[in-house]
């Protein structure tokens, strides 16, 4: 089944948050997935608001995951950790 990865962010340095983004792409990209939404307009109705939104497709749980624990992946988080606060969640989708 098909899985959805999102992310709820909120940057305090969009130039050093910029090198988590363009990593973040190419192992996404590598394993598999593709961006749904990035950024853009947003609605929020419940719970805590994030100014940027991000989900991306990836064939399944398993490869999303694999793609969160890659060295690429970890390398881009290394850009992220100490200039954005996150909630990132892999969901399983029901096509």
């Amino acid at each position: 089944m098909p899985a959805l990865w999102i992310a709820h962010v909120t940057v305090t340095d969009e130039e050093a948050y910029a090198k988590y983004a363009a990593l973040a792409t190419e192992a996404i990209a590598a394993h598999g997935g593709h961006f749904i939404a990035r950024g853009g307009h947003f609605v929020q109705l419940e719970g805590r608001a994030r100014p940027r939104n991000v989900v991306a497709r990836f064939p399944d749980v398993a490869t999303a995951e694999k793609c969160y624990h890659s060295d690429l992946y970890q390398r881009a988080l290394n850009h992220a950790r100490d200039v954005s606060e996150r909630e990132l969640m892999i969901i399983e989708t029901s096509e």
